[in-house]
């Protein structure tokens, strides 16, 4: 007899193994335990419950796969299907979603939320035209800048050792514009090149500067947001065209869900981030009136430098524009 149940379960385990028919491939640098890796997982759990098992993730987290530029090289080789990308990875598949990272842009989450609900569609028709499908926006959040020295004016930035992420000419058009000559590393060489000395200035969101540890190299933040760091969840064209229609709805569906989940709790996580950082002994400086003038003149001269070189001129304009009618409609 329990040899009989024995065959039983050998003889379901095909069933059950093959019942998955569609397994997505899912790249991202979040570390395992992170907000992003715990809702992914969240989302992942959702589709096998909707989809009948038929579909499903399987999570690749912590970099494994490479840097963003790796990800989407190996995404058109077809050994992953899908990933969690910033700005910088984005750029590489569609330029014009850059503005949404262009430097002293946005001052609330009520400007991000309503300029990405605007251009949503326009950055969607963009994606899929250098193939990819755009799940869900995701933010990073709020990016700050972190130094060893006290910034009370944008000209004392030029004094220090700034990092810039390696291949991302947002962040570096900002910091020339200061007259900065920034020192582009990867992700993965950041808190080394903080430890010899090589750097000792950085921009970060608060909770990815605790994640990678990089802010107890640091004493002194910022207070007003660099950028706001766009992030976003895409599948590969080519694997979004596999799938049945239903099993497309409930993918879309589910990832706009979950990536407001993430982007919602992670402004929380970054909120309490910053106010660990400060008990944690670094000091927050905040500029004058005079001074956020400084970095407004900066941030629309980056803009201006970015307008049509990098991103098409006439986007930079009305997303300008619509950030300026939204503020006089608050007021």
């Amino acid at each position: 007899m329990k040899s009989l149940k024995i065959l039983f379960v050998l003889l379901l385990i095909p069933v059950f193994s093959f019942s998955q028919k569609y397994t997505i491939r899912f790249a991202t640098v979040a570390p395992e335990g992170s907000t992003w890796m715990n809702i992914m997982r969240e989302y992942d759990a959702q589709i096998r419950k909707e989809s009948g098992g038929q579909m499903g993730f399987k999570l690749y987290g912590g970099g494994v796969a490479g840097d963003e530029k790796d990800v989407i090289r190996k995404i058109r080789l077809g050994q992953y299907h899908a990933a969690g990308f910033t700005g910088v990875g984005m750029g590489e598949i569609t330029k014009k979603v850059r503005i949404l990272d262009a430097p002293f842009l946005f001052k609330n989450y009520g400007e991000i939320d309503y300029i990405y609900s605007k251009f949503d569609q326009e950055m969607s028709n963009s994606f899929l035209e250098n193939g990819f499908v755009l799940l869900g926006w995701a933010e990073v959040g709020f990016v700050y800048v972190f130094t060893n020295t006290p910034i009370h004016k944008s000209s004392d930035l030029k004094s220090t050792k700034m990092w810039v992420w390696q291949g991302d000419p947002v962040a570096e058009s900002a910091f020339k514009t200061i007259g900065i000559s920034p020192i582009p590393l990867s992700l993965t060489d950041v808190f080394t090149s903080l430890q010899t000395g090589l750097i000792n200035a950085f921009y970060t969101s608060p909770l990815a500067g605790i994640s990678m540890q990089w802010f107890t190299k640091a004493k002194y933040i910022l207070d007003v947001p660099l950028a706001n760091s766009a992030g976003s969840i895409l599948i590969a064209k080519s694997m979004w065209d596999k799938m049945p229609e239903e099993l497309r709805n409930i993918l879309m569906k589910n990832g706009r869900q979950y990536m407001r989940k993430l982007t919602e709790q992670s402004r929380k996580d970054n909120e309490k981030s910053l106010k660990i950082m400060q008990q944690k002994g670094l000091t927050l400086i905040k500029p004058d009136e005079k001074v956020l003038k400084e970095y407004e003149t900066v941030g629309y001269n980056s803009r201006k430098s970015l307008s049509g070189s990098l991103i098409p001129a006439d986007l930079v304009q009305r997303v300008e524009k619509s950030l300026d009618d939204y503020r006089k409609g608050k007021k």
